[in-house]
C-alpha cells in the first residue's frame, strides 16, 4: 500500500513538472492524489527533529573506552570522527577511524529521523564485522537521545539487545554510551566514546 501511494505521488509530481507550462495538457489531480502528494512532501521534508542533531556535525577527536566484562579494567583508544549531513539534511553520516585491539578500525554510521514513524533511526557498519547494527530511538530531556536495537552475537549466532545514550554537553563536546548483556545476561556498560571538536 505504501509503495502504491509513493508511486502515485511521484507520478503526480512528475506530471505537474512536465505539464507546468501547459495546464490544459494534464487532468487535474484527484483529491486522493493531492492528499498522497501532500503526505509524501510532509514525510520527505527535514524538520526540527533533524535540526536537533546539528551540534553533532563537524570533525571530532575521540576517546574510546571499552569494557570487555563487568568489573574488568577498561581498554582505551583514540580516533577521529567526521560527521556531516547528507541527502539534503535528512541523515547525519559518521565516518569513524581509529583502532581496535591494536588493529586499524573504520566505521560508518547514519542517524536520522523518520517523519512517518516519529522516531530516530540509526545504522552502524564497521571493519570488524559483516553485520549491520540497527536501532531506533527518541529525544529525551535536554540534548539527549536514547536508542535501542539488536546486533548478532558471534558466539551464539542469535540477536542480542543493546542500548545507547547520546548526550550533547555543548557545541564542542558530546558522548555516546552503550550497554549490552554480560555473561550473566544482565546489561552492563560496553563502551563510552567522548567526542571533542577538532580545532
Amino acid at each position: 500500500m505504501r509503495l502504491r501511494v509513493w508511486v502515485a505521488a511521484m507520478a503526480l509530481a512528475t506530471t505537474a513538472t512536465v505539464y507546468a507550462d501547459d495546464p490544459k495538457a494534464a487532468a487535474a489531480p484527484s483529491a486522493d492524489e493531492q492528499a498522497a502528494m501532500a503526505a509524501m512532501m510532509k514525510a520527505a521534508t527535514p524538520g526540527e527533529a533533524h535540526q536537533k542533531l546539528n551540534n553533532m556535525a563537524g570533525t571530532w577527536d575521540t576517546k574510546v573506552i571499552m569494557w570487555m566484562a563487568p568489573g574488568a579494567p577498561p581498554a582505551e583508544s583514540t580516533g577521529t570522527s567526521v560527521n556531516e549531513w547528507i541527502l539534503g539534511g535528512r541523515y547525519m553520516e559518521q565516518k569513524f577511524s581509529g583502532n581496535f585491539m591494536g588493529m586499524p578500525f573504520n566505521g560508518l554510521g547514519y542517524t536520522g529521523y523518520d517523519n512517518v514513524k516519529k522516531q530516530y533511526i540509526g545504522t552502524w557498519m564497521d571493519s570488524i564485522s559483516t553485520g549491520m547494527m540497527l536501532s531506533t530511538g527518541s529525544a529525551g530531556a535536554g540534548n539527549t537521545w536514547t536508542f535501542k536495537g539488536t546486533t548478532a552475537d558471534p558466539m551464539s549466532g542469535k540477536d542480542m539487545p543493546f542500548e545507547e545514550k547520546v548526550t550533547v554537553t555543548d557545541a564542542d563536546h558530546h558522548m555516546m554510551e552503550m550497554w549490552g548483556p554480560g555473561p550473566d545476561g544482565k546489561m552492563f556498560k560496553w563502551m563510552e566514546i567522548r567526542y571533542t571538536r577538532k580545532k
